[in-house]
C-alpha cells in the first residue's frame, strides 16, 4: 500500500525495499519490480547519492518507531509525509514526517498528525485533534474533534472515540470500541462503551 501511494504520488522513486524477516524470500529478491535487501549493512551502503529518506511501512507501532529510529541514527531522513491522492487532508492540519494516510482517510481542520503515523484506509481525525507521534490509526476508525491520542497508541480497526478525549500513551483501543471517556496510558480498552480490561497482555505495539 504504501508503495503504490509513493508511485502514484510520483515524486519519489523507491531505492530498494528493506526486510530483515525473510519475509519475501519467495519473490526472489525483488518485490513490486524493486530490489530486497535484508543486511543492515547493505541498507547503510544505500546513505548518500542513492537514497536518502526511508518511509516505515509496518503496522506495529513499537516496530515502526524503533526501526526509524535505527535509521535515522545511520543518517537516514525521514521522508515527507505520503498522503494518497484519495485521501483529504485540510490545508490547516499540519502532517509529520515519515506519516502514511492511506486513500479514504480524511483529517480535517486544525489537526496535527506526528511523525510516523499510520491514519489507514477510511479513517477520520476530525477538527483540533492532536494524534501524537507513532500512532496508528486502523482502517474504519473515527476520531471526533478536539481528541487527543498520545504516542504509539493504537486506535483498532472500526472504533469510535467522542469528541474531547484523551487517549494516553500506547495505550490500545480495540476493533469496534466505543471511546466516551479518557483513557490512561499502557491499557487495553475494548466494548462499547469501552472499559479498561484489567490485567491485560499487551501484544507488544508500544514503544
Amino acid at each position: 500500500m504504501v508503495a503504490e501511494i509513493v508511485k502514484l504520488l510520483g515524486r519519489r522513486k523507491i531505492v530498494a525495499f528493506f526486510d530483515d524477516a525473510g519475509t519475501h524470500e519467495a519473490a526472489k529478491e525483488k518485490f513490486l519490480g524493486t530490489r530486497i535487501i535484508s543486511d543492515r549493512r547493505e541498507l547503510a551502503a544505500l546513505l548518500g547519492r542513492h537514497c536518502r529518506e526511508v518511509v516505515i511501512a509496518i503496522g506495529n507501532c513499537s516496530t515502526r518507531m524503533r526501526l526509524a529510529a535505527e535509521a535515522q541514527s545511520l543518517g537516514f531522513g525521514l521522508c515527507e509525509p505520503l498522503i494518497h491522492p484519495g485521501a483529504i487532508v485540510s490545508a490547516s492540519a499540519t502532517v509529520g514526517r515519515g506519516t502514511v494516510v492511506v486513500a479514504g482517510a480524511v483529517i480535517n481542520a486544525e489537526t496535527g498528525i506526528g511523525e510516523n503515523v499510520i491514519v489507514n484506509t477510511g479513517a477520520s481525525v476530525d477538527h483540533d485533534c492532536l494524534i501524537e507521534d507513532g500512532v496508528h490509526v486502523c482502517p474504519g476508525a473515527h476520531l471526533a474533534g478536539d481528541v487527543m491520542v498520545g504516542r504509539g497508541a493504537w486506535i483498532g480497526l472500526g472504533a469510535t472515540v467522542i469528541e474531547k478525549v484523551r487517549i494516553g500513551k500506547r495505550a490500545m483501543i480495540g476493533a469496534g470500541a466505543v471511546v466516551v471517556g479518557n483513557i490512561p496510558a499502557d491499557v487495553l480498552a475494548l466494548g462499547c462503551p469501552a472499559r479498561i480490561v484489567v490485567n491485560a497482555k499487551l501484544p507488544g505495539l508500544y514503544v
